[in-house]
């Protein structure tokens, strides 16, 4: 028998690097990845590029969208890497409503490196919105499956962190 399927979500505030994870992540265990910025609507992107942080409203369509993502991965008993910003306790459970067993991998840094980070040309998301992200930001819970992982680790120590992990 196989190593049972695993659905993954790469959490964090933006410049965590969830997308360089996640996506190396997906290819690692050869199963799909779902970059969460992409499955924003355009009215949360735009809300984001204008420096304005999105409330629970705005992210309920997008989280909504993601669960049903990881539901139907689960459904179909594969596995699923889905980077998204999962900042409260309130979203993740939202989430695990497609995967009880969801997994969280919450890639914590200082916030200088993610200061230095957000310096990205093109992405929608400004720097001056981090504080925002930092405030919202509850760290997972002893009763929530995952682990927490420092981000000024090469990204080959990070992947090799979660292969590792129980």
């Amino acid at each position: 028998m196989g190593v049972p399927a695993v659905r993954w979500v790469v959490m964090g505030v933006s410049g965590c690097g969830k997308s360089a994870v996640g996506s190396l992540l997906a290819g690692a265990l050869h199963v799909p990845y779902v970059e969460g910025d992409e499955v924003h609507p355009p009215e949360n992107v735009a809300k984001m590029a204008a420096g304005i942080p999105l409330d629970d409203a705005d992210r309920a369509g997008w989280l909504a969208a993601l669960r049903e993502r990881i539901a139907t991965a689960r459904a179909q008993g594969s596995g699923l890497v889905v980077s998204c910003s999962a900042l409260k306790r309130a979203y993740r459970d939202v989430l695990r409503e497609g995967d009880p067993a969801l997994r969280f991998i919450h890639l914590d840094g200082p916030r200088d490196v993610l200061e230095s980070r957000l310096q990205r040309p093109g992405h929608f998301m400004p720097a001056s919105l981090l504080d925002s992200q930092l405030a919202t930001l509850q760290p997972l819970q002893p009763d929530e499956a995952g682990m927490v992982l420092d981000i000024r680790q090469p990204l080959p120590v990070l992947l090799e962190q979660i292969l590792q992990a129980p």
